[in-house]
């Protein structure tokens, strides 16, 4: 899109925005402040580079096989580089367990350390990107359906090591790169069919966790993920949303929401208000589910613009972590990547938009009729027109111009890996 042209627009979009009493360049500033944390599975289809493993389970599945799949270490950071130059900011990245360094070495799970992360870090220190961390329970032969919550000595205690291991990883990955860490941990562990012993898998999950957490860390955060279901776990999760707010609450963790994790009638957004009060902090992972599935590719849809703007009108920007968890086999990797990331910050950017100090008055007021007026008024708004001027002052393609950067690199480097 011509520089002009969204100079153009931009000056009439700041009037118009003044005209509400928002300040548009205030906005961009605090979007240019927000760094997505970038999830580095998206590039493989959560394979990893462990020589253990064979296909996914655990309640994980990415379908399609559109060409181009990163087959190494060097093809995912070389794609992860090509999906950041198109995403307007700064941001981080997420890495699983599964996506060490470990150099062709057989490293099992209950054996990994920080040096087979050390060239991320170094990685990560040399392109200014800060890492985040994930302890990975799936897709390995002791995985099975039941982890962390396994009444298996060997099986749990392997499962607890491992997690033990990663916050050790996570806690030297906080420490070299002087920005804490944040690590997250989710299992898939569950019942496809009718259990009698909810409570039994359920005291077994908070022994395990209550060992993993004896040790304190100061360079890391430690992150609880919950799930209504997994694919072959239909009928019981063990670490349901109330187990770990539970757990997170009295243990001081912080709470991760995946967006794709609850049941489709429920709001992630109306959550967000409820944890801030008692905790401190919240990771978010966005994603967008479709039926069963809970990793489609993010849109800016009302339920993820819902969220943002829950987040700015609970003015907890600084306290809210805000991560992609989603993989599409089936489209063009990278530009499923920079499409979830960029509609994931233009739903951001729509809600630091938003009127809200007019829309609070009104509220105060019990002006029902204006504030629903307002709400309606601002959905069209020119905040497209924001959006292109904060693209062109981070040096990223505006509007869709980096359709053609995403199709020239999959013919110069993707089509290439066949």
């Amino acid at each position: 899109m011509k520089e002009k042209l969204v100079e153009q627009a931009y000056a009439i979009a700041r009037e118009r925005y003044a005209g509400q009493g928002i300040d548009t360049d205030r906005a961009m500033e605090s979007l240019q402040a927000i760094s997505l944390s970038l999830h580095c599975w998206q590039t493989d289809d959560v394979t990893g580079f462990e020589k253990l493993s064979g296909a996914l389970s655990g309640g994980i599945q990415a379908t399609g096989n559109y060409p181009g799949k990163a087959r190494n270490i060097d093809e995912v950071r070389m794609d992860i580089l090509k999906a950041m130059s198109l995403i307007p900011g700064r941001h981080r990245l997420s890495l699983h367990e599964i996506y060490g360094d470990f150099g062709g070495e057989a490293v099992d799970r209950d054996q990994v350390e920080p040096r087979h992360f050390q060239s991320w870090i170094d990685w990560g220190r040399w392109h200014g990107v800060m890492l985040d961390f994930n302890s990975t329970s799936f897709s390995h032969p002791k995985s099975g359906n039941l982890t962390l919550s396994n009444p298996d000595d060997g099986i749990r205690n392997f499962w607890i090591e491992h997690t033990k291991r990663c916050r050790a990883v996570a806690d030297a990955i906080g420490k070299a790169q002087g920005d804490p860490c944040i690590m997250n941990i989710w299992i898939h562990d569950g019942s496809k069919d009718i259990t009698v012993n909810r409570m039994k898998y359920r005291r077994i999950l908070k022994e395990s966790l209550d060992d993993i957490f004896s040790t304190e860390y100061a360079d890391m955060k430690d992150c609880l993920e919950s799930k209504v279901f997994g694919i072959g776990l239909e009928s019981y999760t063990v670490g349901s949303n109330d187990f770990y707010i539970a757990y997170a609450t009295r243990n001081n963790k912080i709470v991760t929401l995946d967006t794709g994790h609850f049941h489709p009638t429920e709001s992630t957004a109306d959550k967000v208000s409820s944890l801030l009060l008692f905790s401190p902090e919240l990771m978010l992972h966005v994603s967008r589910p479709v039926r069963w599935d809970s990793d489609h590719v993010v849109t800016m849809n009302d339920e993820t613009l819902d969220l943002c703007k829950e987040i700015v009108r609970c003015d907890a920007i600084g306290r809210v972590h805000v991560g992609l968890d989603f993989f599409d086999a089936s489209i063009n990797r990278i530009g499923a990547y920079v499409t979830g990331a960029r509609a994931t910050q233009k739903c951001l950017l729509q809600a630091l938009l938003e009127p809200l100090g007019i829309l609070r008055k009104y509220e105060s007021e019990d002006k029902g009729f204006e504030r629903l007026a307002l709400l309606e008024e601002s959905k069209s708004m020119p905040w497209n027109a924001v959006w292109d001027m904060f693209c062109l002052r981070n040096g990223v393609p505006a509007g869709d111009g980096f359709i053609p950067e995403v199709e020239k690199y999959e013919r110069e480097v993707l089509l290439k890996r066949q």
